[in-house]
């Protein structure tokens, strides 16, 4: 496993199960997300790095009981939790690496990504990674419930010119991965931007 594998796991893993507590309003934000990405019933989709699921139940409500849903994360810890909520009802969960996805290319519709971009040790290849499971046209959504300055604060830290979600950084970052931003929200209240796979 990769030290950045090993940071990522001994930071959620004690977290884990006191996650979803810490964030009890989270919500509708999340659900508000997904009605922004235009899934239709029968779509499959992917939620990037799921943690506890939080995105699963409205994923499953954009796409129906006939869509697929599939909730991959690199904590085991994280999925447990995902488990003990009840949230394995709403879609298949896999541990997995978003940077070796277990999908064959195209085999996808869309990707939902809570709080993922600042975990990953290699943004233009993990980007890329989830390109390659998206059919051309499909759709990829960077999400966080609060903007990137109300995180900063939360965190007691200052936002920094180098912040991959900044617009600036984030827009050629999805465009040399496979991806066209169509459109970008930082917001107090969430962090949304939406993009479409190339191809």
């Amino acid at each position: 496993m990769s030290d950045d594998h090993t940071h990522v796991q001994e930071f959620f893993a004690p977290r884990a199960a006191g996650w979803d507590s810490r964030f009890p309003d989270d919500g509708p934000a999340f659900a508000a997300a997904v009605a922004e990405m235009g899934l239709g019933p029968g779509d499959r989709v992917l939620d990037a790095g799921c943690g506890t699921g939080r995105a699963l139940r409205p994923l499953r409500a954009a796409v129906g009981p006939v869509g697929v849903v599939v909730g991959v994360d690199l904590t085991p810890a994280m999925l447990q939790a995902a488990v003990r909520a009840g949230r394995d009802q709403e879609g298949l969960l896999l541990l997995a690496d978003v940077a070796a996805l277990p999908l064959r290319g195209g085999a996808l519709d869309a990707v939902f990504a809570a709080g993922l971009i600042a975990h990953l040790p290699e943004p233009v290849e993990n980007l890329r990674e989830l390109a390659r499971v998206v059919r051309p046209g499909g759709r990829l959504a960077l999400f966080h419930p609060i903007g990137r300055a109300a995180l900063a604060a939360r965190q007691g830290r200052r936002l920094t010119p180098d912040d991959l979600r900044a617009e600036a950084n984030l827009r050629p970052l999805l465009d040399g991965s496979g991806w066209r931003m169509t459109s970008y929200a930082d917001e107090d209240a969430r962090f949304l931007a939406l993009a479409t796979r190339e191809g």
